[in-house]
């Protein structure tokens, strides 16, 4: 699709036409007479064709040069198809735990018992691909958290970095609850924009790190990041007896070191939510839940690439000019007929009278 920036400057296409019917002609006023010799007058006689279509191709090269001027000075533009851009949306860090109690297993998927970061990955995987339009980072934690994947629109990314995560990966002794959110805060708290959320998930509490939980959802809170809080493990289990039969077996609590005080504390502290997840089907109800919480933004930018033209019929312009200029018309010498034909004489009207 062509455009054009100025196109109010087309207007001036008829310009010259108008000049040449509204202007009157200058007439010639002399005080002598040009007798032109016979030989002459018979030359001009036999060369009229040639200089009258000599001076419509130099009438055609004018309007040309004077059309590619008017054309150039429009601003004339190639303007290319829609491209859909990145939506501005929320910075969105996940922040899961990869302690060594993230291997018990507690969580059904399909009637298999199966340890719960298994669980946390089919979930999260699903959550991640519904964020379109999210910058999404990820922070894994374990006795010490660090940034496995920066904040960025490639949602691909994320999902694999995700499903790569190990136990241990962070260490299995301790849960740095705390330094999760310091370093989410460090993470999030320069960014451009409004909006900066952290979801962070774990089934036990902070014994490890350097950094109390509540003195960090207190940071966060002043730098306007909000934090959604998951516990996850189930509140029961059956334990095997002798030889994996029933006899002997006994039921316990695998959550029993579950935090929740702490979570519900840094999530109130921050303007955010904290959600208990049972099994993975509460687990799923949890991020469609903060779906609606944070909804996706909708609103799509799109952007035209654009590309200048102008120089085109500037070029062309240029190039009828200087070829204007070297190539000699008989318009230039007042329609002579010859080169070495010297102008006849002029007789004044007294030199007539002798």
């Amino acid at each position: 699709m062509i455009g054009f920036n100025l196109m109010w400057a087309l207007y001036l296409l008829p310009v010259p036409l108008l000049a040449y019917w509204l202007i009157p002609k200058a007439q010639q006023h002399q005080a002598a007479v040009r007798v032109p010799f016979f030989s002459e007058l018979s030359e001009l006689q036999h060369n009229k064709k040639n200089v009258i279509g000599l001076a419509k191709l130099q009438t055609a090269v004018v309007i040309t040069i004077w059309c590619s001027l008017v054309l150039a000075a429009a601003g004339p533009t190639w303007i290319g198809d829609p491209i859909n851009l990145p939506s501005s949306g929320r910075d969105l860090l996940l922040a899961v735990d990869l302690s060594g109690s993230m291997k018990i297993e507690d969580m059904e998927v399909n009637g298999d018992r199966v340890p719960r970061i298994v669980a946390v990955k089919t979930v999260l995987n699903e959550f991640i691909q519904r964020r379109k339009g999210d910058r999404l980072g990820l922070i894994l934690f374990g006795s010490q958290a660090y940034v496995q994947a920066p904040l960025t629109f490639d949602q691909t990314t994320v999902q694999r970095f995700m499903r790569e995560a190990q136990i241990g990966f962070a260490g299995e002794e301790n849960t740095a609850i705390g330094d999760a959110i310091g370093l989410s805060v460090k993470r999030l708290r320069d960014r451009p924009g409004d909006r900066h959320v952290m979801i962070l998930l774990t089934d036990g509490q902070n014994n490890g790190g350097k950094i109390n939980p509540i003195p960090a959802s207190k940071i966060a809170a002043n730098n306007g990041i909000i934090i959604y809080t998951i516990g996850v493990g189930a509140d029961e289990m059956v334990m095997p007896g002798v030889l994996g039969s029933s006899f002997g077996s006994r039921r316990v609590n695998p959550s029993a070191d579950l935090d929740e005080k702490t979570l519900q504390q840094v999530a109130t502290a921050t303007g955010g939510q904290y959600f208990r997840a049972r099994n993975p089907q509460e687990l799923e109800k949890i991020y469609r839940l903060l779906d609606q919480l944070e909804p996706v933004e909708d609103k799509k930018e799109t952007f035209r690439p654009q590309k200048s033209l102008f120089y085109w019929p500037l070029g062309l312009a240029f190039i009828l000019s200087a070829l204007t200029a070297l190539i000699k018309f008989p318009w230039r010498d007042g329609l002579h007929l010859s080169k070495t034909n010297k102008e006849p004489p002029a007789i004044s009207p007294g030199e007539l009278n002798h």
